[in-house]
């Protein structure tokens, strides 16, 4: 994070009603018309200034947030539904890695790795590469936009 925009963070507690509010409109490019609390008030600004400063949400976080809403609107007990890929039962995923082939077996609930069982990809890469690595990704599953816009499956290197 650039120094300036850790500065602008730090600096928020610190603020007045009157700065705060000041730094709302050149924020967002409108006063506030509104009564909020300080502290929410703080985490809106700060937000926005990260966002500043390296960018928004990508689109397709916007979708799943916006979908997640409507699931929750009124309906604090939805189950929340993971957009994750569904592989029919038997399907093998081979990861090589480090010169050694890894195979995992889907299996109708979870996952099958060296004899036992597994909740999510994610749990297994951590057991072969001893670091957090997001498991869709490890193996090769999840698509990412390269510089140019195109998507390409990532392999985790």
């Amino acid at each position: 994070m650039p120094k300036d925009t850790a500065k602008a963070l730090d600096s928020l507690p610190k603020l007045s009603a009157a700065e705060s509010r000041s730094l709302w409109a050149e924020a967002f490019g409108r006063p506030l018309d509104f009564r909020v609390q300080k502290d929410l008030l703080i985490k809106c600004l700060a937000y926005r200034l990260q966002e500043q400063a390296h960018g928004a949400l990508r689109a397709a976080s916007v979708k799943r947030l916006h979908k997640l809403v409507g699931e929750f609107a009124g309906n604090d007990t939805a189950p929340i539904s993971i957009d994750a890929p569904r592989f029919k039962p038997g399907t093998r995923l081979i990861r090589e890695w480090q010169g050694k082939t890894f195979e995992v077996t889907v299996m109708d609930r979870g996952y099958a790795y060296r004899g036992s069982r597994y909740e999510s990809l994610s749990e297994i890469a951590r057991e072969i590469t001893g670091a957090r690595w997001s498991g869709p990704r490890f193996f090769g599953l999840k698509q990412t936009a390269n510089k140019e816009g195109l998507s390409e499956a990532r392999d985790g290197r």
